[in-house]
């Protein structure tokens, strides 16, 4: 079981997180004409973004690695009843891109997870649509202190390293603005929104 896996039950309980999601939803919204899209968000968890942008769009595919988060999130579909949301297993890295198209590819806190940036970049230019957008909100960069020096994940992103390689995989209109901050152990660690389109 991963860490994921077992957090899966009580991520919801964190009013921070439904917050944050709200906030970058909200953002999104300002950003990118969000009515009548068909939206992927990736690295969905429990789907807080996904259900932020829900009422908003046509159709909202949630993809994950995570089963214990994929569960919580078919739980809430399902009590929802939202008939516009689709729960998958999914990892562009390793597995096909998808047949489906979509106009915009969304996460919330999950880049800094992900080993090959350029790789995952290049995934989400692919499964986009013509004209699509990426909406990608993540930790600025940092010291490691967000998750500790034995995590293997990225220390947030540099804006214009950032820039560079969302240029380097096909996107343009590049914006990049602080939408919000996380609190823990009572450090605030800025998280931005990344909005650029394909052509």
């Amino acid at each position: 079981m991963s860490e994921f896996d077992a957090r899966a039950g009580t991520w919801d309980q964190d009013p921070a997180k439904v917050a944050r999601a709200q906030t970058v939803g909200h953002a999104i919204a300002k950003a990118v004409p969000l009515a009548g899209l068909r939206v992927l968000e990736y690295g969905c968890g429990t789907g807080l973004l996904g259900f932020a942008l829900q009422p908003q769009v046509a159709w909202v595919t949630l993809a994950d690695t995570s089963e214990g988060m994929l569960a919580v999130l078919r739980a809430k579909i399902a009590a929802a009843g939202a008939l516009n949301m689709t729960p998958v297993r999914l990892d562009l890295l390793v597995e096909p891109v998808p047949e489906a198209h979509y106009d915009l590819v969304c996460s919330l806190m999950t880049l800094h997870h992900v080993p090959d940036t350029q790789g995952i970049l290049g995934r989400f230019r692919e499964v986009l649509a013509p004209g699509g957008w990426v909406a990608l909100a993540d930790l600025e960069a940092e010291d490691g202190s967000f998750h500790g020096p034995e995590a293997d994940v990225h220390r947030g992103f540099d804006r214009e390293a950032l820039r560079a390689q969302l240029t380097q995989a096909g996107f343009h209109d590049i914006h990049l603005e602080t939408v919000c901050e996380v609190e823990k152990d009572s450090r605030l660690y800025p998280v931005f929104l990344a909005v650029a389109r394909r052509d």
